[in-house]
């Protein structure tokens, strides 16, 4: 049995592109928390960075309603593929290839349509917001 499930953060906004055949397919890295001891003994968390790519409907859902940093379930098959580039060198990669997304966070928005534009454009309006804690209208 081949099964992978992961739940980490999208480690930027998902790619997708149609194939010459018009089939969507959506490209996108997860970072995956995994704790290990270091060299003092202390537990510490290491991430792992595990590719993507997800076809058709769920590369467009994907797409659709998931942005950088981004918390997000995934299960599918792990798939290793190699190819050749045009200097003949052979290079290697491991994959997941989606069966399954699930949200791990709230929703942003119930307006569905215009999500992943209401989120980036909340980001960009959150970067200029100051750390100040005396704009908080509560004392601590």
């Amino acid at each position: 049995m081949n099964k992978a499930i992961l739940m980490g953060r999208l480690t930027r906004d998902p790619e997708i592109r149609t194939t010459q055949g018009g089939i969507s397919v959506c490209n996108f890295t997860v970072a995956c928390d995994r704790r290990t001891k270091d060299s003092s003994g202390e537990w510490a968390n290491e991430a792992d960075f595990i590719p993507c790519i997800a076809w058709r409907k769920q590369a467009e859902f994907v797409n659709r309603y998931f942005g950088k940093g981004d918390r997000i379930l995934v299960s599918g098959a792990i798939r290793p593929r190699s190819w050749e580039d045009k200097n003949g060198e052979k290079h290697y990669i491991t994959e997941v290839i989606v069966d399954e997304v699930e949200f791990c966070e709230s929703r942003f928005s119930d307006n569905n349509s215009g999500y992943k534009q209401e989120k980036q454009e909340s980001r960009k309006r959150d970067e200029h917001l100051c750390d100040d804690d005396t704009s908080l209208p509560f004392d601590f």
